[in-house]
């Protein structure tokens, strides 16, 4: 790849043309807060991402894996607590104030092993 320059002021930088291959994407909750992560707290290595132009791809992944990763981890929790749908029928309030419980923990243990690692 031959990299050309461009001269700004008294300095010469290089001319990158990201190629546009009009991919619309809408990112979700997770991809976002890992671009947001990325940005901030390793900014090499999401400059790495962008200039390979994998940034996109790399969130998409993410965000695909952080949604299959939270339903697991609630089901897995819920069974080990015993909330199942007969406590639903029985018991609707316990059931949610449990299952609001059980989702709130899940999604922190993603945050922390998926998200901001």
């Amino acid at each position: 790849m031959d990299l050309k320059y461009v001269k700004r002021g008294d300095y010469y930088l290089p001319n990158i043309e990201l190629q546009n291959n009009n991919k619309r994407v809408n990112l979700g909750k997770y991809a976002r807060l890992r671009e947001n992560y990325l940005r901030n707290s390793k900014p090499g290595f999401f400059n790495h991402l962008v200039m390979k132009e994998e940034l996109i791809d790399h969130l998409v992944e993410i965000n695909n894996q952080a949604c299959s990763y939270l339903e697991t981890l609630i089901r897995q929790l819920a069974e080990e607590e015993n909330v199942t749908e007969k406590l639903k029928t029985t018991n609707q309030f316990e059931w949610v104030q449990k299952m609001n419980n059980i989702k709130n923990r899940a999604e922190e243990i993603l945050l922390n092993e998926l998200i901001y690692n």
